[in-house]
């Protein structure tokens, strides 16, 4: 009953992660303004390394890892000084 419960799983998770592993790498275009690649193909990078091919992507490497929220810039106003009143030969006074 164990390996009948066991196969069944097993064949279960090969169906459906089956499509999944036979997609391959991912391949990413490089957008450059230079194409040093035969006709036909594009700079491409797979793990890391940039070489000629056909991307499996639409989108770059960097654009695919850039973060979707943009950078909040805090807006800070000048410090104002404020004169001392000092005593003649009081020691900290401008």
């Amino acid at each position: 009953m164990r390996v009948l419960s066991t196969l069944a799983t097993a064949l279960t998770v090969a169906i459906v992660a089956g499509p999944v592993l036979a997609q391959g790498p991912n391949i990413y275009p490089v957008h450059t303004k230079h194409n040093y690649c035969p006709q036909g193909l594009q700079p491409i990078t797979i793990a890391g390394v940039v070489c000629c091919g056909t991307p499996n992507q639409s989108m770059s490497y960097q654009q695919m890892m850039a973060h979707p929220v943009r950078k909040v810039h805090k807006h800070h106003a000048p410090r104002v000084r404020h004169a001392k009143t000092c005593h003649e030969g009081e020691k900290g006074c401008y």
